[in-house]
């Protein structure tokens, strides 16, 4: 990844993450993958992933700015299972480009002594839905968490501007909501390298 000169400004298209929840569920697919396949599985590549979800989020190839906006808790200051990882260095202000768009990355810390980790979440999500310029949002919450998933829920309910596409991304079909859904495992495996002929295979 390289340096990001761009100003501060808001894009058409937003991914929200939880990067602590990703980087979770990214461990327990590697470990029940390797289990599964009999093979090492690689840290998840992370413009891979960003890649996936943009089009699961219905982003097209093209001209597209996507800001990636990753919010972790101050006692991590890395991602175990992605590539790149590292949030200061390795992330913060970096961008790639390629056939779908520039990736503009952006890490957060949840300052825990102030707000929770959860609800510094949703306040990221409702300044991101509050903004004029901001078309397409992808959002990955903790949706493991019955509390977070509500709020989520809540605030994309109350959204009253249908110019937006809202995609969440969860591990199973969660209760609807102002939103599309979207299957988190399916970006992460393509991440992880691991591919669905692969497990058809094994299963056999």
């Amino acid at each position: 990844m390289n340096n990001s000169n761009q100003k501060a400004e808001w894009h058409a298209n937003v991914i929200l993450v939880d990067a602590d929840y990703i980087d979770k569920v990214a461990f327990d697919l590697i470990v029940n993958f390797e289990r599964m396949l009999g093979r090492p599985i690689n840290k998840a590549d992370m413009a891979r992933w960003a890649d996936c979800v943009a089009l699961d989020g219905g982003i097209r190839p093209g001209e597209n700015p996507v800001q990636v906006i990753l919010i972790h808790t101050n006692n991590k200051q890395q991602m175990d299972n992605f590539e790149p990882s590292r949030f200061a260095t390795d992330l913060t202000n970096k961008a790639f480009k390629d056939h779908i768009g520039e990736f503009i990355f952006d890490a957060y810390t949840t300052e825990e002594e102030l707000v929770s980790p959860g609800d510094f979440f949703i306040d990221a999500l409702q300044l991101i839905v509050s903004q004029k310029d901001v078309k397409r949002i992808m959002v990955i919450p903790n949706a493991e968490d019955d509390h977070i998933y509500n709020k989520v829920r809540e605030t994309l309910k109350h959204l009253d501007d249908d110019s937006k596409h809202i995609t969440v991304f969860a591990m199973q079909p969660m209760p609807g909501g102002n939103f599309r859904q979207e299957i988190l495992g399916y970006s992460l495996m393509a991440a992880l390298g691991i591919k669905s002929d692969e497990i058809n295979n094994k299963m056999k």
